[in-house]
């Protein structure tokens, strides 16, 4: 399973664009952020614009934008962090099985609903894990 041209096939179905922000070397780290900081200035502008955007991280959500549905980063990362003791303590990383999220989360910014004009369904609501308010 390739994730990386599942989603762009996914984003691509859906009329989206997927911007890579793949860092090799230390050198790229500022043209990354660069690259992060516009896409953050997407978030904004659709808001602005009226436009009901999803996102993939509770991030996005929080610097404005409508709702994000997606594995929870918090998880990974401490999914990862297993890996990490355990190649410490002398595991090959060949070894390791390859895991799937299984925490995803939904959150919810009901500011950026009401600047928008869209009312967010009480059950809807009822199952996210975060309301911004």
């Amino acid at each position: 399973m390739n994730l990386w041209k599942e989603t762009q096939d996914a984003a691509e179905a859906l009329g989206l664009k997927v911007l890579p922000l793949d860092i090799r070397a230390a050198d790229e780290i500022d043209q990354a952020f660069d690259a992060m900081a516009k896409e953050h200035e997407i978030v904004q502008l659709a808001a602005k614009n009226r436009v009901p955007a999803m996102y993939p991280f509770a991030d996005d959500v929080e610097l404005g934008g409508l709702m994000a549905y997606g594995s929870s980063r918090v998880d990974l990362w401490r999914r990862a962090a297993v890996y990490v003791d355990r190649i410490l303590k002398g595991a090959k990383p060949g070894d390791l099985p390859v895991e799937q999220p299984t925490k995803f989360e939904l959150v919810i910014n009901l500011k950026t609903a009401k600047q928008i004009g869209l009312t967010i369904p009480p059950n809807v609501l009822a199952r996210a894990d975060k309301v911004i308010r």
